[in-house]
């Protein structure tokens, strides 16, 4: 089923207001389009068009408020929200901040606003706008109200996480397909892509990887026109999309023959993978993921300096936490992680990445396991 039924965002909304009353927040501000998603199932690409802000409210009590560019009306209407104001945007004078401000002085009666504030967040209006309305407003932090609830999954999240993962196996056991021995890098990952939509995806925001002799330089490199080579190791990473959830996890291939440096490299990074997903449970933190697939890393191997070895998945290909020895958040049933152990092989590196969700019982994968042995191609 494509997008949710209205219950599950009065659900997410609900536990919204119920840690907004414990923090005293009389609403929250949201300006991000993971986030107006997260409450209302808006799902459009013309974020990519920065000229315009957006803003949801989140009253106390209630459903949430849209108060967006006129452009959006039809679709926002198609949503399970009711109360939709707009504006006609650009407006060079009042780019909605007016509406804005009567909006929240309606619904608060003064009371402190929430915005997200901590890592990984931004407000995505001009800062001049954010001033204007900061002096209307009781703006305050949002307390990691979003951060708690987006970082734990309802199932119907973790199914499409799932399907996305299940279509970007699919599209990396094609991968034979089109890749070999002197096909341009640049073109594999091109074609890669056309697989990932020819499998389901409905679009392919993110696709890193590298290929070189015996491990690759880097992992965020644009693709070359360098054409794949005898001893050379390919990795394609893909995050692509399912109706609006992320998949992120990545393979790797020996091209024509694997050395035994890179066969035990491509093992022990499996065996990293395997470490951090049987210790992923309820109760265990971050910090305790990254140092089982670091225990094995270093095991006789070097790091890859990576700055961490995994993160949350959802609705942003990169979520809270980080796999980090510094991050101590507690892991509960319904988090969606990537283990994403790195080596140096030489002056190379490899890397791999899996994606799991964590159960009462333990990690379930949802990505297809890989196996041990490098693929040749």
């Amino acid at each position: 089923m494509r997008g949710f039924p209205a219950s599950e965002f009065a659900a997410r909304t609900a536990k919204a207001q119920a840690l907004m009353a414990e923090s005293g927040l009389a609403a929250l501000l949201l300006t991000t389009e993971p986030e107006l998603r997260y409450f209302t199932g808006y799902l459009t690409r013309f974020w990519e068009s920065p000229t315009r802000p957006w803003f949801l409210v989140v009253p106390a009590s209630g459903k949430p408020i849209a108060v967006i560019p006129s452009i959006g009306a039809a679709l926002m209407g198609q949503t399970w929200i009711d109360d939709i104001r707009t504006w006609v945007a650009p407006d060079l004078h009042d780019d909605g901040v007016g509406l804005l401000i009567e909006t929240l002085n309606e619904v608060t009666q003064g009371g402190r606003i929430g915005v997200q504030d901590g890592h990984e967040t931004h407000v995505r209006m001009p800062q001049s706008d954010y001033q204007r309305l900061a002096t209307a407003v009781e703006l305050g932090s949002d307390e990691g109200i979003m951060r708690k609830l987006r970082m734990v999954k309802s199932q119907a999240e973790i199914d499409k996480v799932a399907e996305a993962c299940r279509i970007a196996g699919r599209a990396f056991a094609r991968v034979p397909e089109i890749a070999a021995v002197g096909v341009p890098l640049e073109q594999v990952f091109r074609e890669f892509q056309m697989l990932c939509l020819s499998e389901g995806a409905d679009w392919v925001p993110y696709l890193a990887g590298g290929a070189g002799q015996g491990g690759y330089a880097d992992v965020i490199s644009p693709a070359t026109e360098a054409p794949l080579a005898h001893g050379d190791v390919l990795m394609l990473d893909t995050g692509l999309v399912h109706d609006g959830y992320f998949c992120d996890f990545d393979r790797n291939w020996a091209v024509g023959t694997a050395s035994s440096a890179v066969s035990a490299a491509h093992a022990r990074l499996i065996e990293a993978s395997d470490a951090g997903a049987a210790v992923a449970r309820p109760g265990a933190t971050a910090a305790d993921l990254f140092h089982a697939m670091n225990d094995v890393l270093t095991r006789g191997a070097g790091g890859t300096d990576a700055g961490r070895l995994g993160h949350g998945l959802g609705m942003s290909l990169t979520e809270w936490p980080s796999l980090i020895p510094t991050d101590h958040t507690v892991l509960e049933a319904g988090m969606i992680l990537t283990l994403e152990p790195g080596v140096a092989v030489g002056d190379r590196i490899m890397v791999h990445e899996e994606n799991i969700v964590v159960t009462d019982g333990g990690a379930v994968f949802l990505s297809p396991r890989a196996e041990a042995e490098i693929p040749v191609l």
